[in-house]
């Protein structure tokens, strides 16, 4: 990076430029059943560099990538190339993120354990999950990262920032006479918590267990129903980008500040923050890729829109002093709904679907049902192969938030979310 920002600087005709790099180290086990077949190491780095070219009181930018078998002479003439692409691009005026020099770590605990050692406690803890009659982990994948984003531009931005962080894509099975089903597991995490882990997973196997005995319920119901983190995060992930900077520069947002998002709330009222660093979540940030220092920003406070987020680009189209930069985790605060208030009435518990269906303009939310269980009269049964449909408005004026929270992807908040009167088909 060094070599090329000397390039970029004796560059001429050019505004500004930008370089990302990404250096990745991976320790990778590939499990068969109980059977470790292989472990292998990687080693990858990417640079990328972008041109800004100020022109006809417009600015362009151009990206290429620097592979490291380039010589200078090739590097130059990428710029080069760049410089009259960018002449092409006619972006309304606007100011490359100002100084700032970093280097962190981002919180973890990973990086306290060898990569071998770590990756067999990871197996045992996911294989301890493996107790369920008649079924089985039929695949385990491990991937043990340690990612390492460096920033640079023109305007003496040099930030740096280190992550360790795990992925495990299991394959939970279940087989009797009749069928065999599989369910697919993708677990993330930056903190190693062995028996949350075990949990997790064996939670996964009763699921593959009741989604072969699952049931399509006779005719339709009216009933409440649970969200999971999964579907809650795409819930507040949708709500969120209605009050990005961009949206609300292309006139694409629906809400702004001062709307009520849940007027006539008979539930929990919603206070959802966007934030750079969420203990546990792959996606924290010290900064974003322009290298703009993040801010954590209220974007929602009991149930009003009092903030918005982005880049430091759009921020400045619309005049915002401070920008927040381009946050990725959400906090969701905690409700007060209980267990015993759950249970008071029948209930339909979201396991899986094929993707929460979210549309604010329509003021819908539904998506196809994969595996719930339905909770009527002291009874528990495993469905399938249902719809659930709803106005967003309503769902979110009845909203019920759980006291409990945890750390889900990018999401932090409630591990259960309540709808209440949903038609389901």
């Amino acid at each position: 990076m060094k070599n090329v920002k000397k390039l970029l600087d004796s560059a001429k005709n050019i505004s500004g430029y930008r370089i990302s790099g990404k250096a990745t180290e991976s320790y990778e086990l590939f499990f068969v059943h109980k059977k470790l077949e292989t472990v292998r190491s990687t080693d990858t780095d990417s640079v990328t560099v972008t041109v800004y070219v100020e022109h006809d009181g417009r600015v362009g930018d151009s990206s290429f990538s620097v592979y490291g078998s380039m010589t200078d002479d090739e590097i130059t003439e990428k710029i080069e190339t760049a410089r009259k692409r960018a002449l092409l691009v006619n972006n309304e005026p606007y100011a490359l993120t100002e100084g700032g020099v970093l280097d962190e770590k981002l919180p973890t605990d990973l990086d306290g354990y060898d990569n071998a050692k770590l990756g067999s406690l990871i197996a045992d803890a996911v294989f301890a999950a493996d107790n369920v009659p008649g079924g089985s982990i039929n695949a385990l994948e491990i991937f043990i990262y340690r990612d390492t984003v460096h920033v640079v531009n023109s305007r003496g931005v040099d930030k740096k920032q280190t992550t360790h962080r795990v992925m495990i894509e299991a394959i939970p099975t279940f087989t009797d006479e009749k069928q065999s089903v599989e369910l697919y597991e993708d677990y993330r995490f930056t903190k190693f918590e062995p028996e949350k882990l075990t949990a997790e997973i064996a939670e996964k196997m009763r699921e593959v267990r009741d989604r072969a005995a699952a049931v399509k319920p006779e005719g339709g119901m009216t009933v409440n129903v649970l969200l999971r983190p999964h579907e809650i995060s795409s819930l507040m992930g949708e709500l969120s980008r209605d009050l990005g900077y961009g949206a609300a520069y292309s006139h694409a947002n629906l809400h702004k500040a001062g709307d009520d998002l849940q007027q006539d709330c008979r539930g929990d009222r919603i206070t959802f923050t966007m934030k750079g660093i969420i203990e546990g979540s792959e996606s924290s940030a010290y900064f974003d890729e322009d290298g703009t220092s993040l801010k954590d920003t209220v974007l929602i406070k009991d149930g009003v829109v009092v903030g918005s987020f982005g880049s430091s680009r759009f921020g400045q189209y619309l005049g915002v002093a401070e920008p927040s930069g381009e946050l990725k985790c959400g906090r969701l605060e905690p409700g007060t709904l209980t267990d015993e208030e759950t249970e008071a009435e029948p209930y339909l518990d979201v396991v899986s679907m094929s993707g929460l269906q979210l549309d604010l303009y329509n003021d819908y939310i539904g998506g196809e049902i994969r595996l719930a269980y339905l909770h009527e009269g002291g009874k528990v049964t495993p469905v399938t192969g249902i719809t659930m449909s709803a106005k967003l408005s309503e769902a979110l004026a009845s909203v019920r938030l759980s006291r409990k929270t945890d750390v889900s992807g990018r999401y932090e908040g409630p591990v259960r979310l309540l709808m209440k009167g949903v038609s389901v088909l």
